[in-house]
């Protein structure tokens, strides 16, 4: 037996107890298997691990594309139903849907709309959020369309689900009919919805920043345009969500939730161009109170001809300004682009000439009444005819003067265009039916600068100011463009002008940014058939003219700290006064501008360098400026 085991240890039996422990079976097979079946034994063991890793990771990429196709089908199924959403709030609520359009939207209509957008974003979050989503998105490189698409799922998700529902509630309150079946808003509703609509605000300011984050130039172009189009989406959705928040604070105490309030709205007449906009012409005092609209008086200019303003404006406005007397001549009021000034001296005119005190100012023109005119349905004048969104431009602007070549009769005229607008407008926003409509209307009139509101109280203003229809001129250090122009020839002929503006920055020179902004001005007034009153010039001293030539003051506002090297006309030099107001540069030239003639302004600035491009200040005309900021970018080395 002991010769055995020790035989055994020898390598003659396989080991036996203990010893069995140490035994190592793949030196057994070697010796027992052909070389080549335990090679491919190795190989089998090494291919295993290989082909199932290739097996997961085609299985993820089969899932990423299934799943991304169905996400793509769900984003484009949400956008359509805001699409769906967005054309029935612009449809007024009276009118029948039609091969044209859908029918307005009600509050049921609009709550369907988010819901159904809702759904289809979560069912498109969820789908790109499974477990191959993630490790592909965390690829070097090749990850950066699937992070993007994961985070447009994700945007998506987050703005049907945060932002759009309190904006659709606050719909719902509005077209509530409150206390007196309909007849004035709902106040306490809009203090309900406030502290929706403030989160649903800052929740569209987050989710914008994240899309701005995410990754953009990748290999795949779709998803670059996918994210192009959803940045694009939330420029114009939050804007709408802050403007709202911003309304829901102001408008229970601006329109009488704690006492009477008072206001001047004043209709300003583009043909003949001013600051703001245009010449302020006729005007009504409006009063609110619980959320009841009415109106106590309407008037012309002729009646606060002589109204003179006790309001200092302080010296960079007088030495701009001052030859005009803005402060004593109504028509000449609005003369600067910043419309707090021309608002404050509209109430105190009003004050000095009626001794009442009005508690904050509306400028509006006839391109806004256009627009809710769109949304109310036409006006009736006394003779029964009818003032729409698409005569109300040319009734007030051009078609009056030939029509009503009397003065008297011509004012008397304006006076029941305002009268019966106004009444219509009141009418549509006490309808539950077309609130939704009016007020869609009214905030794009409000975005557009074509309805600009200040409000006398200092709380209500410094709300006002943050916002486009404060019509402030911009402050801070960032880049400005600024085109305005006033009237010069007392003529109503700005109603065919053409203005362009194109501002390139350039070189730098010594730290400052070389910028050149070239102004087109075109006056495409017919050489004959215009009406006298049209035409006519008030120069002093007067000069020869021809029928339909136009005069303007052209004043360019330059970004903070510029200053101009040089300036020509037509392409000879030319002379400009230098200004200031509220801290831009104001670089000013007298123009004649005659009829059927086009005239190029190019100005060469030396600028502070930033990294954004200029923010172009848009006066309303009768035709909108069409104007281009190229890129811009800091100065380097």
């Amino acid at each position: 037996m002991s010769e055995t085991r020790r035989g055994a240890t020898r390598g003659q039996e396989p080991p036996l107890g203990a010893e069995r422990a140490r035994w190592n079976p793949r030196r057994w097979k070697d010796r027992v298997l052909p070389p080549a079946v335990v090679r491919r034994l190795r190989d089998r063991r090494v291919r295993m691990p290989l082909y199932a890793a290739a097996g997961l990771v085609l299985a993820g990429a089969a899932w990423i594309a299934v799943t991304g196709v169905l996400a793509r089908n769900e984003l484009l199924a949400a956008q359509r139903s805001l699409q769906t959403l967005r054309q029935h709030l612009a449809q007024p609520a009276a009118a029948p849907a039609t091969a044209a359009g859908p029918p307005a939207a009600s509050a049921a209509t609009v709550q369907d709309a988010v819901r159904d957008a809702t759904g289809h974003a979560a069912r498109a979050h969820r789908l790109t959020t499974g477990p191959a989503w993630f490790p592909a998105a965390q690829l070097p490189v090749l990850g950066g369309p699937f992070r993007t698409v994961r985070g447009i799922a994700e945007a998506s998700d987050r703005l049907t689900r945060d932002v759009l529902p309190p904006l659709a509630r606050t719909v719902e309150e509005l077209d509530s009919t409150g206390a007196d079946d309909g007849r004035h808003l709902d106040l306490s509703a809009l203090r309900r919805v406030a502290p929706l609509l403030e989160q649903a605000s800052r929740s569209a300011s987050r989710v914008r920043a994240d899309v701005d984050g995410l990754p953009h130039g990748t290999w795949l172009p779709a998803t670059d345009r996918a994210r192009t189009e959803l940045a694009r989406q939330l420029d114009r959705i939050t804007p709408l969500a802050h403007d709202a928040a911003a309304a829901a604070r102001l408008m229970p105490s601006m329109l009488g939730a704690d006492g009477p309030r008072r206001y001047l709205a004043v209709f300003e007449n583009t043909a003949e161009a001013r600051g703001t906009g245009g010449l302020p012409g006729a005007f009504a005092v409006l009063r609110a109170e619980r959320g009841r609209l009415s109106f106590e008086h309407f008037g012309n200019d002729t009646e606060l001809s002589e109204a003179h303003a006790d309001v200092d404006l302080g010296a960079e406005f007088n030495g701009l300004y001052g030859p005009a007397a803005p402060t004593r001549t109504w028509v000449n009021s609005n003369m600067s682009p910043h419309f707090p000034y021309a608002a404050r001296i509209w109430a105190a005119a009003w004050q000095r000439h009626s001794g009442q005190r009005v508690d904050g100012a509306f400028g509006l023109d006839p391109g806004a009444v256009s627009g809710l005119l769109a949304a109310s349905g036409p006006a009736r004048l006394p003779d029964g005819s009818a003032v729409t969104a698409h005569n109300v431009v040319d009734l007030s602007e051009r078609a009056s003067y030939a029509l009503h070549p009397d003065f008297r009769r011509r004012k008397a005229y304006f006076l029941d265009v305002a009268r019966a607008v106004a009444i219509r407008l009141l009418g549509a926003s006490a309808d539950p039916t077309n609130r939704t409509a009016l007020f869609s209307a009214l905030h794009r009139q409000l975005g557009e600068g074509r309805i600009k509101v200040w409000s006398g109280h200092a709380a209500e203003q410094r709300e006002l100011l943050a916002r486009s229809f404060g019509g402030a001129l911009p402050g801070g250090s960032a880049p400005l463009a600024g085109l305005v122009v006033n009237n010069a020839a007392g003529t109503k002929l700005d109603y065919y002008l053409d203005r362009r503006l194109t501002w390139a920055p350039g070189r730098c020179v010594d730290g400052r940014r070389e910028v050149t902004v070239t102004v087109r001005l075109a006056n495409r007034a017919p050489a004959s058939g215009l009406p006298p009153y049209v035409v006519q010039r008030l120069d002093d001293p007067p000069y020869d003219t021809r029928p339909g030539d136009n005069r303007l003051l052209v004043s360019y506002y330059a970004s903070a700290g510029a200053t101009l090297a040089g300036a020509t006309l037509d392409g000879r030099s030319a002379q400009l006064s230098h200004g200031a107001e509220l801290g831009h540069p104001v670089f000013t030239l007298d123009v004649e501008l005659p009829a059927g003639a086009a005239r190029t302004l190019v100005l060469h600035l030396l600028e502070r360098p930033a990294d954004r491009s200029a923010f172009v200040l848009r006066q309303p005309l009768v035709h909108p400026l069409r104007a281009r900021a190229l890129p811009n970018g800091p100065c380097t080395g």
